[in-house]
C-alpha cells in the first residue's frame, strides 16, 4: 500500500470492492454506482489503478499499484500521481514518436507518396542502409538494427538480416543504426560518447574536429573514369587530382569495414537543392554524433512523409574520418584521403574529422551534376528584396560577402551555395556555416543570435565554469565555425528559392587600393572577372611582409569546381543575357593608397553602393571609363564621397598609383594565362572576347 500518509476513512460515495478510474485525476465526491468486485467477506477492496477523491478540502489517494487494502488503511496523498508501475514505464511516458523536418512551405519532391505500414517502411530503410554498407568483396551488407545499443527497450527493435552466402566474424555481429536523429538525441550521443563535447552557455554544442581544423585540398582525389573524365577539368590549376578506380575501392572497403566494426553508426538521409524538380537525395554514414548533427543542419531536412518514401539515395558519403588511409596505397600522400567517385556516386573520407569536408564534397558533386542538367551551380550568397529582386554575391574570404548579403531590409535565400535554373535561383543547403573568429553581437547580430540550441560550434574555446565562448581565442585554430539551420536567421526566406537574379555583385577586397569602389561590367568583363576570382590580402606581420598579396580563385571557389572555369562563366553570361541581369564589381578594400598608406573602405559607403544597386538608381548614373582596366565607374553615388569613386583622385602620389595599377594588371594577366588557350564551349572567338575584356597594358 501507499506509504507516507495518515490513515483515513473511505469517503462516502465510494463503495467497497469498486474499481478505480482508468486515468489519473482528482474527483469531486459524487454519489455514483460503480461496478462491484467483492474480494471477500471482510470488505477487502481491490484496486488496479489510481483512484482519487476529495472530501473536506483534502485529496484521498486509494492506491498506485495493483494491491488490496482495507478501507481503514486508505492514506492521504499530496496530489495526482502517475499511471506507471515501475521507473522504466514512467520513463517511457516522457517520449513520443517524431521526425526531424525543415519548414517546406508547400515544396515537396516530385513523385507521389505511397502509404505503407511502419514495419514495411523500417524494413526497407534498413535494407537500403545495409546495402550502402555492403562490402564489395563479400557482396552483402551487415546485419543492421535500429536504435541505441545502450538503451533498454521493451519493444523489439527493427532488424534487417541480409541473406548469408558465407560466414565471417563481421557477419555475425549487428551494427546499430541511429537513423535521422534529432538535435536533442544527437546532443545526448555526443555528450555520452565523444570527448570534447560540451553544451555552451547559449545552448550550442561545442565539439572538436581532431587534428585537422580545416579542409585538406591536397588530399582530395577524383576517380578518373570513362563516364566523367571528358567533362572534368584536369591539369594545371585544377583542384581535381586524379586517382584510379581500384584505389578508390580499396579506400572504400577500408572505410566500410571500419564503420561496420563499430557498435553503432549514424545515418542521415537528406536533400540538396530547394528546387523540388532538381533535388538530390544524399545519405551520410558517419561514426560521430558531431558529424551527424553538422549534416542535419547543413542539408535540407526531410519531412516524415518524405523520409518514408526516401528510397535509394542519389549519392552516399562514407565518413570514416577517425580511421586513417593506408599510406602504402597508390596515390596516398598522407594518412588523409577524401575521394569522390562520380560513376559510383560515392564519397569516402579517411583520416580527417573536419566536418567541412562533407559539405564541400557535396558542393563539388553539385558542380558536376547541375551543369550537366543545364543548371549553373554558384559559390555565392543570395538575397531577395520585398519586391522580388534577387541579388547574387560572389567573394572570397574577407571580402564582406556574408556581411553584405545579410541585410535586414531583404530576405536571405542562402549564404554560400546556390543553383540558377530555368525556375530561378535556389539554395543548395538547409543551413549556414559561419566563421566565428572575432565574432561580436554588434558586427554580426544574426550569426551571434543563431548560436543556440541545435547549433554546432567547432573548435571554439570557452570558460570552464560559465561555458561562455571566447570568440577571440585562437588556441585551437583560427578557423572556428558555427553550423546552424537557415531558419535560425530571422529574415530567411523559406522555402529558399527566388526568381531570376537582377544583379550580380562580384566582391574584391583590393589591398592594392587601385580598383574603384564600384563599376558596372559588360558581359565579357563579367566572365573575365568571374573566372579570375580576385581579391588581395595583407600578409601576416610575423615574417615582416607588409605588401599586399594577390589571390585568384576561379569562379570565386576554385577548390570546389569540377569543370573548367570557362564552362561556368559562359553559363553565367548566357543566363544574365537571357534574364537581363547586370553585373557589378565592388571593391571593399583600400582607398587612397595601398595597405599601410591608404585606408579601408568604410562599410557605410559600401552599403550605400549596394543599396543603390538594389534600388536601380545606379543604372541611371553617368559613367566614366578608368585606364587600363577599362571599367565603367559612376560619377556620383548618393551618400558616397565623389572623390573616392575615381581611385586616382584619392591617391596623393599619382605616380605610385599608376605603378601599382600596372602591377595589379600584370598579376591579372599572368593568372589568366592558364585559361587563354581554352575554347569556351568550343568557340575560340568567345575566348578572345573574354581576354579582350581584361586589363590592357600599352
Amino acid at each position: 500500500m501507499i506509504q507516507g500518509g495518515t490513515n483515513l476513512r473511505v469517503p462516502s460515495g465510494f463503495e467497497p470492492g469498486s474499481r478505480g478510474p482508468q486515468t489519473t485525476t482528482t474527483m469531486v465526491k459524487k454519489q455514483k454506482k460503480k461496478r462491484s468486485e467483492q474480494a471477500d467477506n471482510n470488505n477487502i477492496i481491490s484496486f488496479d489503478l489510481i483512484f482519487g477523491a476529495q472530501e473536506g478540502g483534502k485529496t484521498f489517494c486509494y492506491t498506485l499499484l495493483p494491491t488490496v487494502i482495507r478501507p481503514d488503511e486508505v492514506v492521504l496523498c499530496s496530489g495526482p500521481t502517475v499511471k506507471a508501475q515501475n521507473l522504466d514505464e514512467l520513463h517511457s511516458l516522457q517520449v513520443k514518436k517524431s521526425a526531424p523536418n525543415t519548414p517546406r512551405g508547400g515544396l515537396t519532391p516530385k513523385g507521389g507518396l505511397t502509404p505503407r505500414s511502419e514495419e514495411e517502411v523500417q524494413r526497407q530503410q534498413l535494407e537500403s542502409i545495409s546495402s550502402s554498407l555492403a562490402s564489395l568483396t563479400r557482396e552483402r551488407g551487415p546485419q543492421v538494427v535500429k536504435g541505441d545499443p545502450t538503451k533498454k527497450r521493451d519493444t523489439p527493435k527493427a532488424v534487417y538480416e541480409p541473406p548469408r552466402f558465407n560466414v565471417s566474424d563481421s557477419a555475425l555481429k549487428f551494427t546499430h543504426v541511429l537513423y535521422n536523429l534529432s538535435p536533442a538525441e544527437l546532443y545526448e550521443q555526443a555528450l555520452k560518447s565523444e570527448k570534447g563535447s560540451y553544451i555552451t552557455s547559449t545552448g550550442a554544442l561545442a565539439t572538436l574536429s581532431g587534428a585537422k581544423t580545416g579542409r585538406s585540398p591536397k588530399d582530395k582525389r577524383v576517380v578518373l573514369e570513362e563516364t566523367s573524365k571528358d567533362d572534368l577539368w584536369w591539369g594545371k590549376g585544377s583542384p581535381n587530382i586524379e586517382m584510379d578506380e581500384e584505389t578508390f575501392l580499396v579506400n572504400r572497403e577500408r572505410a566500410v569495414d571500419y564503420l561496420n566494426s563499430l557498435e553503432k553508426v549514424f545515418v542521415n538521409d537528406q536533400f540538396l537543392n530547394w528546387d523540388p524538380e532538381n533535388q538530390i537525395k544524399v545519405r551520410i554514414i558517419s561514426a560521430r554524433a558531431y558529424h551527424s548533427l553538422f549534416m542535419y543542419n547543413m542539408c535540407i531536412r526531410p519531412t516524415p512523409e518524405e523520409l518514408e518514401d526516401f528510397g535509394t539515395p542519389d549519392f552516399t558519403i562514407y565518413n570514416a574520418g577517425q580511421f586513417p588511409c593506408n599510406r602504402y596505397t597508390h596515390y596516398m600522400t598522407s594518412s588523409t584521403s577524401i575521394d569522390i567517385n562520380l560513376k559510383r556516386k560515392e564519397m569516402v573520407i579517411l583520416g580527417t574529422q573536419y566536418a567541412g569536408e562533407m559539405k564541400k564534397g557535396l558542393f563539388s558533386l553539385m558542380h558536376y551534376l547541375m551543369p550537366k542538367r543545364g543548371i549553373l551551380s554558384l559559390h555565392s550568397g543570395c538575397n531577395v528584396g520585398k519586391g522580388g529582386d534577387v541579388a547574387l554575391f560572389f567573394g572570397l574570404s574577407g571580402t564582406g560577402k556574408t556581411t553584405l548579403s545579410t541585410d535586414h531590409n531583404r530576405y536571405l535565400i542562402g549564404d554560400d551555395e546556390h543553383c540558377w535554373s530555368e525556375n530561378g535561383v535556389s539554395n543548395i543547403e538547409g543551413g549556414c556555416y559561419a566563421k566565428c573568429i572575432d565574432l561580436s553581437r554588434e558586427k554580426e547580430p544574426d550569426i551571434w543570435n543563431a548560436i543556440k540550441f541545435g547549433t554546432v560550434v567547432e573548435n571554439v574555446v570557452f570558460d570552464e565554469h560559465s561555458r561562455e565562448i571566447d570568440y577571440e581565442d585562437r588556441s585551437v585554430t583560427e578557423n572556428t565555425r558555427a553550423a546552424y539551420p537557415i531558419e535560425f536567421i530571422p529574415n530567411a526566406k523559406i522555402p529558399c528559392v527566388g526568381p531570376h537574379p537582377k544583379n550580380i555583385i562580384l566582391l574584391a577586397c583590393d589591398a592594392f587600393g587601385v580598383l574603384p569602389p564600384v563599376s558596372k561590367l559588360t558581359l565579357a568583363q563579367t566572365m573575365y572577372h568571374f573566372i579570375s576570382g580576385y581579391t588581395a590580402v595583407v600578409a601576416g606581420t610575423v615574417d615582416g611582409v607588409k605588401e599586399p598579396t594577390s589571390t585568384f580563385s576561379a569562379c570565386f571557389g576554385a577548390a570546389f569546381i569540377m569543370m573548367h572555369p570557362t564552362k561556368y562563366a559562359a553559363m553565367l553570361a548566357d543566363k544574365m543575357k537571357s534574364h537581363g541581369a547586370t553585373a557589378w564589381l565592388v571593391n571593399t578594400g583600400w582607398s587612397g593608397g595601398s595597405y599601410g598608406v591608404g585606408s579601408r573602405m568604410k562599410l557605410s559607403y559600401t552599403r550605400k553602393i549596394i543599396d543603390a544597386i538594389h534600388d536601380g538608381s545606379l543604372l541611371k548614373a553617368e559613367y566614366v571609363t578608368t585606364p587600363i582596366f577599362n571599367l565603367q565607374v559612376p560619377k556620383a553615388v548618393e551618400g558616397v564621397p565623389s572623390e573616392i569613386l575615381q581611385p586616382q583622385n584619392s591617391w596623393k602620389d599619382k605616380q605610385a598609383y599608376d605603378n601599382t595599377l600596372r602591377k595589379l594588371a600584370g598579376l591579372f594577366q599572368k593568372n589568366f594565362q592558364s585559361f587563354a588557350d581554352y575554347k569556351v564551349g568550343g568557340d575560340s572567338n568567345l575566348t578572345q572576347e573574354i581576354l579582350a575584356a581584361g586589363p590592357i597594358l600599352q
